[in-house]
């Protein structure tokens, strides 16, 4: 099964944190259009330091979903694929 994904860090200060849960669905329910599948995932000993995934089922629909997002990534170029073992 072939996936591929990107990950973006974003350092969130607690009086942005609404609007960046707002961002957050938005990404979400865009990606999701785009036939892909986003994550966010904050770390448990700082709040406001977010990992998100970007996933998709290749790297085609991947790229074509980054340069159409409104909100861009900061490197969409470095995409992993998965490992199959």
């Amino acid at each position: 099964m072939s996936r591929v994904l990107t990950m973006h860090r974003k350092i969130v200060p607690p009086q942005e944190r609404k609007s960046y849960f707002d961002r957050l669905r938005a990404k979400r329910d865009y990606y999701k259009r785009a036939n892909c599948t986003f994550w966010a995932f904050e770390e448990e000993g700082l709040p406001g330091a977010f990992l998100e995934f970007f996933e998709a089922p290749d790297a085609a629909t991947l790229t074509a979903a980054h340069a159409a997002a409104p909100e861009p990534i900061v490197d969409p170029r470095r995409i992993y694929k998965l490992v199959e073992l």
